[in-house]
Parts: structure tokens; C-alpha cells; sequence
């Protein structure tokens, strides 16, 4: 599974100009499902998700997890995490879960996220979705589980185009920053 958590103030998704979840201050987040991805893989991520500190507490610094703040979750499902850009300018997604995998596996996630105390709302799997969100600073998060290690993976991403780690570079493919490498 990869995931990109957003901090928001507030976020809503639409379908058809129709309301299918609004959140206040949390998460949103973009997941995605590939071929091996398990309910063992969406339980590990929703235990990362709920302590996952990085909420300001009084003095400023990300001591808090959502859990700690009251949050919500929008979660949205999001074939594209799994983009491999490493030929040519079209992007393939043949490493993203077929939909029937991915939609119950998207599910079970938020399902995992509400057995943890989490309120999740969800957008609609395989529509045509709006997002509007209003952006919590400048705080992203991405996972990813890595077979190989049998562990999650998290990076801090900055939201500012101009600066990405290393590592998601590896994740998106050598094409998609060009002047980086």
C-alpha cells in the first residue's frame, strides 16, 4: 500500500457536485493498492496512522498524534500512487491492484482506521472525485510498505514543489524531477 497523508484544516471530496465526506482539522489521505497488498498490510498501516506524530501540542512542536487531537480522516482511494514513470511520458499502472482488490482493501483500511477510534469519511471508489482541502502547514507524509524489509516505510514530504526528498524519487521514477538526479 502507499499512502499520502495530508494535514488539513478542513476537507471535503465531491461527487457529481454531490457531498460524499467532510472532515474538520485531520487527515487526508490518498491511498493506494498494489497487487500483494493484504488486510495484514492495512492493519500496519492504519496502527502507523493513528500515532503518527505530527500535530503541534501547545509548544509548537509535532508531539501529537491525530488520536491525541481529536482529528478525522478523509481517506480517498488512488490508483495513481502507484505511477511508474520510469519510461517514456506516459505514466502505466499496471503495478496498482485491480479494482475489485483495491476497493475492498480501501474498505478494510477505513474500516481499521474506525476500529482505532478514528471518524473516517470516504470518498467513492473508481467516480470521478473533487477534492478541496485547506492545507494544515506545510507537513506531508508518505508511506509505503516495503516487502522486501516486511515494514512500513514513512517519509516527511514538503508540500512545496520545489523540494522532495531523495527517496520519493525512487518511488515516483527518475523522469518525474528530471533536474534532481
Amino acid at each position: 500500500m502507499r499512502a499520502v497523508l495530508q494535514r488539513v484544516l478542513n476537507a471535503h471530496v465531491d461527487v457529481d457536485s454531490q457531498p460524499v465526506g467532510r472532515i474538520g482539522r485531520g487527515w487526508l489521505i490518498l491511498l493506494g493498492v498494489g497487487h500483494g497488498d493484504t488486510e495484514a498490510i492495512a492493519e500496519q498501516l492504519a496502527d502507523k496512522v493513528v500515532v503518527l506524530r505530527c500535530f503541534e501540542d501547545a509548544d509548537g512542536k509535532t508531539n501529537l498524534s491525530i488520536r491525541d487531537v481529536g482529528g478525522d480522516v478523509l481517506l480517498v482511494s488512488q490508483f495513481t500512487l502507484y505511477a511508474d514513470l520510469s519510461r517514456g511520458r506516459r505514466p502505466g499502472f499496471t503495478d496498482a491492484a485491480p479494482p475489485e482488490q483495491a476497493s475492498a482493501l480501501v474498505d478494510y483500511f477505513g474500516e481499521a482506521l474506525r476500529r482505532r477510534g478514528l471518524h473516517v469519511e470516504q470518498g467513492r471508489f473508481g467516480a470521478y472525485m473533487q477534492d478541496t482541502i485547506d492545507l494544515m502547514g506545510s507537513k506531508n507524509v508518505r508511506i509505503q510498505d516495503d516487502f522486501a524489509f516486511g515494514h512500513l516505510d514513512a517519509y516527511l514530504v514538503s508540500d512545496h514543489a520545489a523540494y522532495v526528498e531523495a527517496p520519493i524519487l525512487d518511488w515516483l521514477g527518475t523522469d518525474a524531477f528530471p533536474s534532481r538526479r
